[in-house]
């Protein structure tokens, strides 16, 4: 607070105006839609502050028990000073927790201008008085119903005079009075208890029932005896026929001067549920991840050569997302969560073609060439901040249509601050240690409540945020066995084992705190430096926990090998197209068949070729079988040649193409011999190829000039594409350059507004542009060079838009005034046409 503040601030702009320039950032920082666009001064960002959307905006990012406190001011008289809030807060029996708690809760409330004035005077903005005071249609979350001058503001003067001279107090001559009167019996706590303790036990009975609230109930056109000693007393007031109320006062004297039945001045603490040793942690989330790396890698090879079709409305369709999860044996939410992350990552997207296709992006190749630990680590920032929630697949959207993989409307912008929120808890405990999920969801809660449980008891976003959080991150290998890893610690930032990230010290029972005190500004986002750094050293610590990859394999004489851990890219490769995938796990097994050694020879090999790949990359020998296999495949292969006639067949051995003629399974290929070492038909050669080869052959295809072509897989890429950028969630916060640039700005524009100007004739209202003649504006400027003066000015800028300024002329020349400009805090120079008036400052 400024030093010549003397007095109390009478608004929230002059309350504002009280403040440093701390004070102001801190605001600014935690409400950043305040300064999009910059205010011009202090009173606009009062206004804007009031508006509904940000006032409702800054309480659902209140914690439960600092909106609790702003509840119990919103019930409170207003104003209401600290040790009326308290009694509210802490009863009349005290809690030293609250006590303790609360001094915190106040500053958080200032700081984010929802509460103005100084401990004797502290008021709630109107507009969060309207949000939160109860009434008819909207209860208060307190429970309480409407004070008693609320409720008898339409009841007739006799009425109300009625009910004063039955709970034995003297009759008034006005309503107003007689209002005055009820309200001091209802606060008197000894009147009120021996008011109470001659109510009929039906009676109290009732007001046990409506004290916590809903404080609304129903009543006959002829009331019972104990209904009728309550509403004869006023402790129960009718708000409409058949309905009453009963009174704020009453029930703050039931509850012994609580606003809530149970205050949480401390959040839930997130403790172990179980503890592991840090390095088995380690090692199982380093499993996870490699996991992760196979996982994406497979899901990009199998589209590799162009994925699945995009669905018209955009999206994976439900039958690819199908097949997609057998491809990569995992159920359909784990393949939705590989395919989003992918996604997330810019690994791969549409090709934008006319038959749009989901395909690897170029950024999948450099991505390949990257070690494991930093494609991880690729990985893993990409899912950080991330808006896109593949827990929404299947669900429906608002216009109850399903919510497909890759498709639109999975943006959740929560989901990031979520993400990095349950992390940093998980962090908070020792390492080894993990939560249990309720706890975690719970502390959410408490720091949210206003995002809290729907009324039909279905979780709300964010609770649904984080339990899909700890769910990815164990599939990506963040966190072991539930326990954060320390390469996951990392990415982080590195947050310390024990320490609670984002939290501010709660002022002790003894602590006391001025008006002006501000609790810790909550941290501002990572630079991408920042993150960049972070995700190297996530990288160093995961690299040795990864396995090595392996230059070999363990051939088996049932032509089978098994590769006991990772392989080499070359060799997982080459290996991949030789044999079939037949197990995965700790170990790969591979199985060698004719087909998948044709594959082989398709693709350009020779068995030559095949058999030194398999004798330099086995520990084994290489097994007479399999030897036997490539041999007897390889033989065969391109004996049969296959061309375009449509389609022909052409061998050396007219016998072979008896033999082909006299298959019964050849009738659907339609054959017909042109010459004896020729056969011609109408199906496609591919379709030819097929055929011949489902009837055990092993033909080869060929060219126009009679060269065979080999049948290599072409890899299908998308055009350059950029990551999809997350959905922010509001304004982003603003950093310390913009933060001092508006604040500077903010005070010039103060200044100008609020300079006190000399009393002339026609002086301006308050935030209106001077207004003076051409003639009358040059002279002023003119005598304000000579003397020295500052003057306050109208202007109009090119795009015209007004304000209002403070200058100090220096010249006037051409039609231009230079002026030192106040408001700005530089020399400027302006076009006169374009000044609406001037007017003199007081000394």
């Amino acid at each position: 607070m400024s030093p010549e503040a003397n007095s109390a601030p009478r608004s929230l702009a002059e309350s504002l105006r009280m403040r440093d320039d701390a004070s102001l950032a801190a605001l600014l920082r935690s409400r950043p839609d305040l300064i999009t666009p910059v205010p011009t001064d202090l009173t606009q960002l009062a206004t804007r502050a009031g508006t509904r959307a940000s006032v409702l905006r800054a309480l659902e990012r209140l914690d439960r028990f600092a909106l609790q406190t702003a509840e119990a001011l919103a019930v409170a008289p207003d104003p209401a000073s600290y040790g009326t809030l308290h009694g509210l807060m802490a009863g009349d029996t005290g809690d030293p927790a609250v006590a303790a708690a609360l001094p915190r809760a106040v500053a958080t409330l200032r700081e984010q201008a929802l509460v103005w004035g100084d401990d004797d005077r502290l008021r709630l903005v109107r507009t969060a008085q309207e949000l939160l005071a109860p009434s008819a249609q909207h209860p208060s979350p307190t429970g309480l119903g409407p004070s008693v001058q609320e409720a008898t503001s339409g009841m007739s003067p006799g009425r109300i005079q009625e009910i004063v001279a039955c709970a034995g107090l003297p009759s008034t001559h006005d309503s107003v009075s007689a209002v005055a009167a009820l309200t001091g019996l209802f606060t008197d706590r000894r009147k009120m208890a021996k008011l109470l303790s001659q109510a009929p036990e039906a009676s109290r009975e009732v007001l046990s029932r409506l004290v916590w609230g809903p404080p609304y109930g129903q009543v006959t056109p002829d009331p019972a005896a104990h209904l009728r000693w309550l509403l004869d007393r006023g402790l129960l007031l009718p708000t409409a026929p058949g309905t009453v109320v009963l009174p704020r006062e009453v029930a703050l004297h039931l509850r012994e001067g609580r606003a809530h039945r149970e205050p949480e001045p401390r959040p839930p603490a997130v403790e172990p549920a179980t503890t592991h040793d840090a390095q088995v942690v380690d090692a199982t989330a380093a499993g996870q991840a490699y996991t992760a790396l196979a996982a994406v890698e497979e899901l990009l090879k199998d589209w590799d050569e162009g994925g699945p079709a995009v669905l018209r409305a955009g999206g994976l369709s439900v039958r690819d997302l199908k097949r997609t999860a057998v491809a990569l044996d995992v159920s359909e939410p784990v393949a939705a969560f590989w395919v989003e992350l992918a996604y997330a990552a810019g690994l791969l997207a549409s090709d934008g073609e006319a038959d749009e296709r989901y395909a690897a992006t170029p950024a999948h190749d450099e991505w390949l060439e990257l070690p494991p630990a930093e494609r991880w680590a690729r990985l893993a920032q990409a899912w950080l901040a991330a808006t896109r929630t593949p827990g929404l697949i299947g669900g429906r959207d608002a216009k109850d249509r399903t919510l497909s993989a890759l498709g639109p409307g999975l943006d959740r912008s929560a989901a990031p601050e979520v993400r990095h929120r349950v992390l940093t808890l998980l962090a908070g405990l020792p390492a080894g240690a993990a939560p249990a999920a309720d706890a975690v969801l719970a502390r959410l809660r408490w720091e949210r409540p206003l995002r809290g449980p729907r009324p039909d008891g279905e979780e709300d976003l964010r609770s649904r945020l984080a339990r899909w959080t700890l769910a990815e991150a164990e599939l990506l290998g963040v966190t072991g066995r539930g326990a954060l890893s320390a390469h996951g610690r990392a990415l982080l930032g590195g947050t310390a084992p024990g320490q609670q990230a984002g939290g501010a010290r709660s002022a002790g029972p003894g602590d006391k705190l001025p008006v002006h005190h501000r609790p810790a500004a909550p941290a501002e986002p990572p630079t991408a430096a920042e993150q960049a750094v972070a995700a190297g050293a996530a990288a160093r610590l995961l690299a040795p926990l990864l396995p090595e990859p392996l230059d070999h394999v363990l051939l088996q004489a049932d032509l089978t090998a098994v590769a006991p851990g990772p392989l080499r890219r070359p060799l997982a490769e080459t290996l991949g197209v030789l044999a079939d995938v037949e197990s995965k796990g700790g170990a790969t097994v591979y199985r060698f068949t004719p087909a998948s050694v044709r594959r082989a020879l398709d693709a350009g090999r020779a068995a030559a070729d095949l058999h030194a790949f398999l004798t330099a990359h086995s520990r084994t020998p290489v097994p007479q079988p399999l030897a036997y296999l490539i041999d007897d495949v390889a033989r065969r292969h391109g004996h049969l040649r296959v061309g375009a006639a449509s389609a022909y067949v052409r061998c050396d051995d007219d016998a072979l193409l008896n033999e082909i003629l006299a298959d019964k399974r050849s009738a659907a290929l339609r054959l017909r011999r042109l010459a004896p070492t020729v056969l011609a038909t109408q199906t496609d050669p591919a379709t030819l190829l097929e055929g011949l080869r489902a009837m055990g052959y092993a033909p080869a295809a060929e060219s126009a000039e009679g060269d065979v072509l080999i049948a290599r897989a072409h890899a299908h890429r998308t055009p350059p594409r950029t990551a999809p950028e997350p959905v922010p969630d509001g304004p982003p916060p603003p950093d310390a350059t913009l933060l001092s640039a508006a604040i500077r700005a903010i005070r010039a524009g103060d200044l100008a507004a609020t300079a006190p100007r000399k009393a002339t004739g026609a002086a301006p209202a308050r935030g209106e542009l001077p207004r003076t003649g051409s003639a009358e504006t040059l002279a002023t400027v003119q005598a304000a060079v000579l003397t020295g003066e500052a003057l306050w000015i109208g202007y109009v800028n090119a795009e015209g838009s007004a304000s209002q300024r403070v200058i100090a002329p220096i010249r006037v020349e051409g039609g231009f005034v230079t002026a030192y400009d106040h408001t700005a805090d530089e020399v400027r120079t302006y076009p006169l046409h374009r000044i609406t008036g001037v007017a003199e400052l007081e000394e």
